[in-house]
C-alpha cells in the first residue's frame, strides 16, 4: 500500500508539474480564464482554517494545563495571547495577500 501512494504521489505531482514544462508565453497563458480569485479564495480559507485550528487548540490545551494546575495560571497566560496573537496575524495576513492578489 505504501508503494502504491508514492508512486500515485509521483504521478500526480509530475502532472502537475509538467504544466511548467510546456507553458507558453505570456499573452497565451492569459487568454484562458482567471483563475486569481479561485486562488485568493482557497488562500483565505485555509489560513482562516489553520487559525481557527490552531486557536482551538492552544486554548483546549491552556485550559487543561490550568483545570490542572490553578496556580499556574499567571504562566501559561502571557504565552497563550502571544501564541493567540501569531495565529491571528496568520489569517490576516493569509487576507492580505488574498485582497493583494485579486486586485493586482
Amino acid at each position: 500500500m505504501k508503494r502504491f501512494l508514492g508512486r500515485s504521489a509521483v504521478a500526480f505531482s509530475g502532472l502537475f508539474l509538467s504544466s511548467l514544462a510546456f507553458a507558453q508565453d505570456a499573452a497565451a497563458a492569459h487568454s484562458g480564464t482567471n483563475l486569481i480569485p479561485i486562488g485568493a479564495g482557497i488562500t483565505m480559507g485555509l489560513a482562516s482554517f489553520g487559525a481557527a485550528t490552531a486557536q482551538g487548540r492552544t486554548a483546549s490545551t491552556a485550559l487543561e494545563g490550568i483545570a490542572r494546575n490553578p496556580s499556574a495560571k499567571d504562566a501559561l497566560f502571557q504565552p497563550f495571547i502571544l501564541g493567540l496573537v501569531f495565529m491571528e496575524f496568520q489569517a490576516l495576513l493569509g487576507f492580505v495577500i488574498a485582497i493583494i492578489w485579486t486586485f493586482k
